[in-house]
């Protein structure tokens, strides 16, 4: 037994759409958007990088 349980969300919600279903499915989208956010980042830097090096260094 834990030291301090996990509360369980209650059942009631105020709109449609705020079901544990769709609390999970916002899960999985805001998951998937920071792997695509630091995917994105990290070709954007690269594409700095080397126009950066470019200037930096001709023969790139």
């Amino acid at each position: 037994m834990a030291l301090w349980p996990r509360k369980k969300r209650g059942l009631y919600y105020l709109l449609p759409g705020m079901t544990r279903s769709n609390r999970i499915r916002n899960r999985k989208v805001v998951r998937w958007s920071i792997v695509i956010g630091i995917i994105v980042a990290a070709i954007f830097g690269f594409i700095i990088y080397r126009w950066n090096m470019s200037y930096v260094h001709p023969q790139f």
